[in-house]
């Protein structure tokens, strides 16, 4: 079971993206590079802040990785939060557009293009529910 976050663990939620017929019709018209931050909860198992980085481009994940916050902070899109918030997240517990409308997370980029393919973000959000995930501070 791979951790959050990890690239164990995005490479369990590309493959998930990238076999998801339903991500796929709900992104089709979508393009642009995510960056996803993790930010540190030394106190929660995670020392330092993480980057992940996707490209997403019309229904499909074409690249996924750890990356430096110089790297990441190139991308279109960044959202940022502490990995007890992803946590939330990914059990369901917050829906994410509404956790940015709350301040909760914090986004970079063009709000009004995401809410416009709130179906798409929606499916991401279920495929990254659907990887079985543990969290560093839940280990042994």
């Amino acid at each position: 079971m791979p951790s959050f976050p990890s690239e164990e663990w995005l490479k369990e939620y590309v493959d998930l993206i990238n076999a998801s017929d339903d991500y796929a019709k709900a992104a089709a018209e979508w393009e642009g590079d995510v960056a996803y931050v993790v930010e540190a909860e030394p106190d929660r198992g995670l020392p330092e802040d993480v980057w992940a980085w996707l490209d997403l481009h019309h229904g499909e994940c074409r690249e996924a990785k750890i990356v430096s916050p110089a790297e990441g902070e190139k991308a279109a899109y960044v959202i940022r939060a502490p990995l007890s918030r992803w946590r939330e997240v990914i059990r369901r517990e917050l829906d994410p557009v509404k956790g940015m409308m709350q301040g909760k997370l914090k986004l970079t980029g063009d709000l009004p293009t995401i809410l416009k393919h709130l179906k798409a973000a929606n499916e991401l959000v279920n495929l990254a529910a659907s990887v079985d995930t543990t969290f560093p501070d839940e280990k042994g």
